[in-house]
């Protein structure tokens, strides 16, 4: 048990899907694993474990945010040994060409969160997919024929800016979409030496401000899902 997950060792499997809201969590284990059995409750961020193709697999909420993410990333990796950890989470296109549901792999995360400062002591770290995993969804996504858009997300701090303006800046510079994450999940499995992507779906737009609703976010997007499964079971455990 860590502080924050309530499970033993052998509950949660190498590779695991981190959605930030745990209702989707849920959702995955419901819809996509066999036999999936709930590993952690604590704070209501609940976690799942079960099979896909015979391949142990776990599916863990992990709330809003590079704090809350990085929390349970680090005990995912240092207290329960996880080895490839894929976010599916949602995102606000920051691109006039994205629409709602096309799916994002995210190479890299720029971020205005302060947090990779004060680990590289006011230096900056870039924040990078590892790219085994990165190949293997967009073959599988070709494969599949599913459209994705590879490129740069950013990573912030803040949902609701003062300046409306600000994310301009940021598209003008090719980032994607904007999410509260991946910046988080990065950096850590650098650290860790472990695997990690963000597959993200957008959500909304800040460009024509189109909005998926709460339901739909919770259980519409299944094609990041899919691609992330299609992925995981590189080896049995």
């Amino acid at each position: 048990m860590s502080i924050h997950i309530n499970a033993q060792p052998d509950d949660v499997a190498e590779s695991i899907l981190l959605p930030g809201d745990p209702l989707r969590a849920k959702f995955i284990a419901d819809e996509f694993l066999d036999g999936a059995a709930c590993f952690n409750e604590v704070r209501g961020m609940l976690g799942f474990t079960g099979t896909v193709a015979g391949t142990r697999v776990s599916v863990m909420g992990t709330g809003m945010g590079v704090p809350s993410h990085s929390i349970y990333v680090h005990e995912l990796i240092a207290e329960y040994g996880v080895k490839r950890l894929i976010r599916v989470g949602t995102c606000g296109a920051l691109q006039s060409h994205l629409g709602l549901g096309d799916v994002i792999l995210a190479i890299a995360a720029s971020t205005n969160s302060h947090i990779n400062r004060l680990r590289f002591h006011g230096m900056d770290f870039a924040p990078a997919a590892d790219f085994e995993l990165l190949l293997s969804v967009r073959e599988s996504a070709i494969a599949a024929g599913i459209p994705v858009n590879v490129g740069t997300v950013l990573t912030s701090d803040t949902f609701y800016d003062d300046d409306p303006e600000a994310w301009k800046l940021w598209a003008a510079h090719g980032v994607l979409a904007v999410e509260m994450e991946t910046a988080g999940l990065y950096t850590l499995a650098a650290k860790f030496g472990v695997q990690a992507l963000s597959i993200l779906t957008v959500s909304d737009s800040l460009v024509s401000h189109a909005a998926a609703t709460a339901k739909e976010r919770e259980q519409s997007f299944t094609q990041m899902v899919e691609l992330a499964l299609d992925t995981l079971p590189v080896r049995s455990e």
